[in-house]
């Protein structure tokens, strides 16, 4: 089998994995050749990334609840809550930031633990308690902000989670020095960890493939790493935001990869019952994955209200559609299952390039609400598509 034809194998073969980056691929060059560059520009990916934040580490903790085959609605007026509790601590009880983010982040557990125990102990179906849960956490919203509409948070430690950046070294030819070091260390670890991880097939005897072609990967995907490294270091360089959604997706895909927890998550969404009578505790699992998805919730509320510097009536307005729509988009099963963290970031990712790119256009907000809805079908369409073919 030549090169091209073994690209071609695998590239149907994994068309699921690798379908959300060609599609992300062809959405920012078809942009960036609309816009004539602007779409490109340091500025703009810059601000896209910081907007794409909050939203992403949503999608982290929804593609677990749906891969257990459930559903949270209530993650974007429960973000909008805990970012408004933390704008209070801040502004009105004077609690330090290094205490507050603990504590806002320990309640998105509770949160999240609660609705964990009313689907798994109980027995509610997951979308009836989280769309109880997200008119409660509307109503509490509305409730902490009613006197003043807007709290006005001036905390600059807190503020800089949503529009600070990392500290420059340096600058070499307009280059922030610490940005590409950092975009240097993690193209060394993404080499290290294909490696280590080809060397691990070829040892118990799982088809790999080519040297050729995994040249190809390694060099690509560095490529990419590497040029938007230079994009954002010829701004300000990464932002905190970035820096922490970097963190959430890394932590998130050591564990669902490389835990027995993440096994048993996958498990229990391909089937609960032989889960069970292999004796995986499923009402554990729940909770976990429920418990996850409060905490991401109460981070997602803490990037959002530092990036507005305020809390406000409408926090957390469609955070949970977006979030939804980022993971199916990147490749999560609406049949449970299936689905990768990583995935979730690239929808994510796909999703607010597409707001970008239109915005730059000058598309109106109808066409556009319209146009990421059929994004959105298209991508659990072809996730059915992609099923039945295996099937």
């Amino acid at each position: 089998m030549n090169f091209f034809q073994e690209a071609k194998s695998l590239l149907k073969v994994n068309i699921r994995d690798y379908g959300m980056y060609i599609a992300l691929f062809v959405i920012m060059l078809t942009f960036t050749i609309l816009t004539d560059g602007l779409f490109i520009s340091s500025r703009n990916i810059s601000n896209l990334l910081d907007a794409t934040g909050y939203i992403a580490v949503l999608a982290v903790g929804m593609t677990l609840v749906i891969v257990i085959r459930h559903i949270d609605l209530s993650v974007g007026f429960a973000a909008g809550f805990m970012g408004a509790i933390a704008a209070i601590m801040l502004t009105q009880l004077g609690v330090p930031v290094y205490f507050t983010i603990p504590i806002i982040l320990i309640l998105g557990i509770v949160i999240g633990m609660f609705n964990g125990v009313l689907v798994a102990s109980i027995g509610i179906p997951a979308f009836v308690s989280s769309l109880a849960a997200m008119l409660i956490f509307r109503g509490a919203l509305l409730q902490v902000t009613e006197k003043t509409g807007t709290i006005i948070v001036r905390d600059d430690a807190f503020n800089a989670i949503g529009n600070g950046y990392l500290p420059s070294l340096g600058q070499i030819a307009g280059l922030n020095v610490l940005s590409i070091i950092l975009g240097g260390l993690v193209i060394l670890y993404f080499v290290y960890a294909e490696i280590s991880k080809r060397r691990q097939k070829i040892k118990y005897n799982f088809d790999v493939p080519s040297n050729k072609i995994f040249a190809v990967k390694l060099v690509f995907v560095s490529a990419i790493i590497a040029y938007v490294t230079w994009i954002l270091a010829g701004y300000n360089g990464f932002s905190w935001t970035v820096v922490i959604t970097l963190l959430v997706v890394a932590i998130y895909h050591f564990m669902t990869t490389k835990t027995v927890l993440g096994r048993h998550i996958y498990a229990v969404g391909s089937n609960p019952e032989a889960a069970h009578l292999s004796g995986i505790n499923v009402k554990k699992i729940t909770y976990i994955v429920f418990g996850s998805m409060g905490m991401l919730s109460a981070l997602a509320g803490i990037l959002y209200t530092a990036r507005l510097q305020s809390a406000t009536t409408t926090a957390g307005t469609l955070f949970e559609l977006d979030a939804i729509a980022a993971a199916y988009v990147g490749g999560v099963s609406a049949a449970g299952g299936v689905g990768k963290v990583t995935g979730s970031i690239i929808g994510a990712v796909v999703m607010a390039s597409l707001s970008s790119g239109m915005n730059l256009l000058g598309v109106g907000i109808s066409y556009q609400y319209m146009i990421r809805g059929g994004v959105l079908a298209a991508a659990v369409i072809f996730d059915v598509m992609t099923r039945r073919k295996r099937g």
